[in-house]
């Protein structure tokens, strides 16, 4: 670099005075002297800024950040889409049909089952009370009426339900694809189609004796009440119980037996419409554990959640409730060794078995028992009364041979 070039990088004063003639003595000293004072603080003040920041760089680079752990760090479960039907009764519908068979639970049908299983009950602690007494043809055929009202009546009552709950269901994981939460089926045509059900189960219900009309439509109240409960009560279970056990009732009017004259068959049906009840909300109880998460989620109440810690002793005391009045209620009407034995020692083993070995935090343990309980405790009871009925009739036709003999 040639001295001008150099000179030009000087302060503008400074080389003022140097190119300045007669001017260079102790001026140039004393502005050189200045240029390298200002130089030097330049210099101090940079090497501090770079000292500063190196500091600062090795304060963070040594900053303790926590590592994440890909394999460890909980991943959000991912949600399930919808899918139809590839197996199954509904896969043989047209797909327009799918989301109204879905909506009346065609594909889940232990609903059915719990309701026909105490007009099962009824039918056959009432058969030994008819005069004259019921043939077996009779009382299968009642039952298989009986069977068809509870599909039709257990569909309208999901559809019903589904209607309440349509802001609920899509934040259960277990009943967010049903056909209104996903929308596959609008709240008006689930009504329409609701109402129809409805006429249907009329159309049912009068093909019994013109009694059981006055009995079976006050049923219907507590079809509509118990989605209501789930929002206002611990215990909609109750609710849900005085609905699926009102068939406890409708057998003995089916079979010509009037409750308000026979006094022995009102108390029988009282005693069998309370234990169904504490069985409904037992099998419920372990229903509920299966959504006890999102219940609480969503605000939904059940006795699942308010009796989490203490369930199995819940299920205990409803199970021996359960029992008890069975056991009256067979009582009531002069049942024989075959009904406690079968039903009431049936129901009390199967019982048992079922709250001891049911897991109550694995959610298709819960199906499982609540799907299979529902045969195995049902079909004892049934099998109970059905025996303790074929020996009576049976009883009764060596009688009337008899009589018949001597005269």
């Amino acid at each position: 670099m040639s001295p001008r070039n150099g000179l030009f990088k000087l302060p503008g004063a400074c080389r003022t005075i140097l190119l300045a003639p007669g001017h260079r003595g102790s001026h140039q000293l004393s502005c050189l002297g200045a240029n390298s004072s200002r130089l030097s603080s330049y210099q101090t003040l940079k090497t501090a800024h770079i000292r500063s920041g190196t500091q600062l760089s090795a304060r963070i680079s040594t900053t303790a950040i926590p590592s994440v752990n890909p394999d460890t760090q909980e991943k959000p479960k991912a949600l399930i889409e919808y899918t139809p039907p590839t197996t199954g009764m509904l896969s043989l519908l047209p797909s327009s049909w799918v989301p109204y068979a879905e909506l009346l639970r065609l594909d889940k049908p232990v609903g059915s089952y719990y309701l026909f299983f105490p007009c099962v009950f009824s039918t056959l602690l009432a058969a030994p009370l008819a005069v004259p007494m019921v043939s077996p043809s009779t009382v299968v055929g009642t039952s298989l009426l009986f069977f068809s009202g509870a599909v039709i009546m257990r569909g309208a009552g999901c559809a019903i339900n589904d209607l309440w709950d349509r802001n609920l269901d899509p934040k259960v994981e277990r009943t967010r694809l049903r056909p209104i939460a996903r929308g596959a089926i609008t709240p008006f045509n689930a009504l329409a189609f609701t109402g129809a059900n409805l006429l249907a189960g009329l159309g049912i219900l009068l093909q019994f004796p013109y009694q059981c009309l006055f009995y079976g439509v006050p049923s219907l109240l507590f079809v509509a009440a118990y989605p209501l409960a789930k929002r206002i009560t611990h215990y909609p279970q109750f609710v849900l119980g005085l609905t699926f056990s009102w068939g406890a009732w409708m057998g003995f009017p089916a079979l010509g037996v009037d409750l308000l004259q026979n006094s022995a068959a009102l108390t029988a049906a009282g005693f069998l419409y309370t234990s169904n009840i504490a069985w409904t909300v037992l099998y419920d109880m372990i229903y509920a554990h299966m959504d006890i998460k999102d219940d609480a989620k969503a605000g939904i109440k059940s006795i699942a959640l308010r009796h989490d810690k203490d369930t199995k002793k819940v299920l205990t005391g409803l199970a021996i409730t359960q029992v008890g009045l069975l056991a009256a209620a067979g009582a009531a009407v002069g049942a024989g060794p075959v009904f406690y034995l079968g039903s009431c020692g049936g129901a009390a083993v199967t019982l048992a078995t079922m709250i001891k070995k049911v897991n109550l935090k694995n959610v298709k343990d819960c199906w499982w028992w609540f799907v299979n309980g529902c045969w195995i405790t049902g079909g004892a009871i049934t099998a109970g009364l059905g025996g303790d009925y074929l020996v009576r009739y049976i009883e009764s036709k060596q009688v009337r041979s008899k009589e018949s003999s001597l005269q």
